[in-house]
């Protein structure tokens, strides 16, 4: 498969969030069970979910920088459409708590 297409940079951009959410809530996991971080309870959680979220819809920004550098402009472009749908699902999602003043 050629490095600068577009399909790359939809599954690119498809699938590196989802591993970003789960390296993310690893790590808090891991901090939480060694006692670096406190436990959420059920009032916190929201939060938690949403910062979880951001933080591995943000991951897709290592990958756009290494296409950037070996200007495959065209994976970058597939990279944008999943990125814009899982941005727009996490503000309609998070609306409630995004938007209340």
């Amino acid at each position: 498969m050629d490095k600068d297409h577009f399909l790359t940079g939809l599954v690119i951009g498809a699938i590196t969030p989802v591993l970003g959410y789960l390296f993310v809530e690893l790590i808090f996991d891991l901090l939480t069970k060694a006692e670096l971080m406190e436990y959420v309870s059920a009032g916190g959680s929201s939060k938690r979910q949403r910062t979880l979220a951001l933080l591995g819809i943000c991951a897709c920004l290592i990958p756009m920088h290494i296409c950037k550098n070996n200007k495959w402009n065209e994976t970058m472009r597939g990279m944008i459409f999943p990125i814009m749908i899982y941005m727009g699902s996490w503000i309609y999602y998070f609306k409630d708590t995004l938007f209340t003043f």
